[in-house]
């Protein structure tokens, strides 16, 4: 496994192979709420995305202390995402964020580009109980 050269960080798969994406202050605070209380320094947010749901994406998500093979490592506002080949596909001028209303607790992912028939275009990926 290579090391980012802005990073120093390990990865399995190259940077420059990650279009852009957004993450607001506040999906950036839960994810690292979720590091901190089930991983450890070294541990990552892997974030597997497919096609679905209301804003057109849903998500998988876990806590994980290495990327696996093929994962992008990519750190933004403190935390490693670890991101699969589709997922960093599918993220692609999608700003990821935190809802935590009456109607939904959890990720969010806004996509510009879904004309779906959602009024908010965000689709939940966790719900707290």
């Amino acid at each position: 496994m290579s090391l980012d050269p802005v990073t120093q960080s390990p990865q399995t798969a190259s940077a420059h192979l990650v279009p852009p994406f957004e993450m607001t202050r506040a999906a950036a605070r839960f994810i690292r709420m979720m590091l901190l209380a089930d991983g450890d320094a070294t541990s990552g947010f892997r974030l597997v995305l497919s096609p679905g749901g209301c804003s057109g994406l849903s998500a998988d998500m876990s806590v994980c202390r290495e990327p696996r093979t093929g994962d992008a490592v990519v750190e933004r506002d403190g935390v490693r995402l670890f991101l699969p080949a589709e997922s960093r596909l599918l993220l692609a001028g999608v700003t990821i964020d935190f809802s935590d209303s009456l109607a939904q607790t959890g990720l969010v992912f806004r996509d510009p580009r879904n004309t779906g028939t959602c009024s908010s275009h965000a689709s939940p990926i966790v719900t707290l109980g």
